[in-house]
C-alpha cells in the first residue's frame, strides 16, 4: 500500500523506523527486532540506507521481509551521495520487483575521512560523473518513473549544511515541487521548534503532510551524537534528566519513554497528524511508548 493512501484515510498514523545491521552476522537479530516492531502493528515501518548504500542490500531484503511476514507496509530509504545513475536505477528497479511501493528520498551523508584525511576510495568517482547532486533532482526521477510513492526528509531546525533556515525552508520546497509526497522530520526534542517550522511551511506554501520524528533518548551518550546529527536543540528539561540519571540506565530508560510520550501527547493534541519513532531497533522502547499512546490513537481515528 502507498504511504500517501495511508495518510489519507487516517486522523493519526503512527510509523515506526528501524536500521539494518552493520554486519552480516547481526541480521538475524534485525529481523527479529523488526518483527517485534511489527507486532506493534504501526501504519508502517521504515527502513534506513548506510552512508554511501554500504547497506542497500539489506534495506531492500528487510523491507521485503516486513511486507511478506510482517504485514506491514514499507518504506525503504534511498540515497544517491556517491552512487551512479545506473546503480540507483538498479536498486529501485530491485525494490519495485519486490512490491516495495514506498521510498524515502535522501541525498545522504558523506562519509568522514579516515584518520589521514583520506575518503573511501573511488567514492565520489561515479557520484560526480554520474550521479545526482541532490535528493530533488532523485525525487523528479522516480516521480516520473511513477511506481513509488515518495517521501523527503527535512529539519525542523535548519539542515546543519544549510546558510540559514529561510535557505533550508528552499530546498524543501524544491523537493516538494519535484515530486515528494509527504516529508519526515528529523529528530527533535523541543516541540515548539516544529510548530514554527511547520508555519514557515505553510507560508512558503508547502501542504504535504508532514511526519514528526520522534527519537527517544534511553542512554547518556544518544544526546551529543543527536546533537551532531540533527542540529538538535536539546531542552534544559531533557539536559536535566539525563544528569540526573545518567548513572542509573533503567531509570534513564524509563524517564526518556516518558518524555518522547510526553512528546507525542502534546504534538497529537495540537493537530499533529503523524509520529515517526526512531526505534534504534529497540522493541521494548516502542513497545512502551506505544502502550502509553494506544488509547489515544485509537480516540483520535475513531
Amino acid at each position: 500500500m502507498k504511504i500517501s493512501d495511508i495518510l489519507s484515510q487516517k486522523k493519526l498514523s503512527v510509523s515506526l523506523e528501524i536500521f539494518p545491521p552493520k554486519k552480516q552476522t547481526s541480521y538475524d537479530s534485525v529481523i527479529d527486532a523488526a518483527m517485534k516492531l511489527c507486532s506493534l502493528s504501526p501504519d508502517f515501518m521504515s527502513i534506513t540506507y548506510g552512508a554511501g548504500g554500504s547497506t542497500k542490500r539489506n534495506t531492500a531484503d528487510i523491507a521485503n521481509e516486513l511486507q511478506t511476514k510482517g504485514g506491514v507496509t514499507a518504506l525503504a530509504h534511498l540515497t544517491c551521495v556517491g552512487a551512479s545513475k545506473e546503480s540507483i536505477s538498479s536498486v529501485a528497479d530491485n525494490l519495485a520487483a519486490r512490491g516495495i511501493e514506498n521510498v524515502l528520498v535522501l541525498r545522504g551523508d558523506i562519509p568522514q575521512p579516515d584518520e589521514k584525511g583520506n575518503m573511501p576510495e573511488g567514492f565520489f568517482d561515479a557520484w560526480q560523473t554520474d550521479g545526482y547532486a541532490h535528493a530533488s533532482d532523485l525525487v523528479q526521477v522516480l516521480k516520473a518513473d511513477g511506481r513509488f510513492c515518495i517521501g523527503g526528509a527535512c529539519y525542523p531546525e535548519g539542515h546543519p549544511e544549510s546558510r540559514n533556515r529561510d535557505a533550508d525552508i528552499e530546498n524543501v520546497k524544491y523537493k516538494v515541487e519535484a515530486g515528494c509526497d509527504f516529508l519526515t522530520t528529523q529528530m527533535f526534542f523541543d516541540n515548539d521548534m516544529l510548530y514554527s517550522f511547520l508555519y514557515r511551511l505553510q507560508s512558503k506554501g508547502i501542504h504535504v503532510p508532514v511526519l514528526a520524528g520522534i527519537m527517544p533518548i534511553t542512554q547518556a551518550s544518544q544526546v551529543q551524537r543527536m546533537i551532531k546529527l540533527s542540529n538538535a536543540y536539546i531542552p534544559r528539561k531533557l539536559l536535566m534528566l539525563v544528569d540526573k540519571f545518567a548513572d542509573n540506565p533503567a531509570a534513564l530508560k524509563q524517564a526518556g519513554i516518558a518524555y518522547a510520550t510526553d512528546q507525542i501527547i502534546d504534538l497529537i493534541s495540537n493537530g499533529i497528524r503523524g509520529i515517526h519513532i526512531y526505534t534504534m531497533n529497540k522493541p521494548d522502547v516502542a513497545s512502551a511508548i506505544m502502550s502509553n499512546i494506544s488509547d489515544i490513537i485509537t480516540a483520535v481515528n475513531a
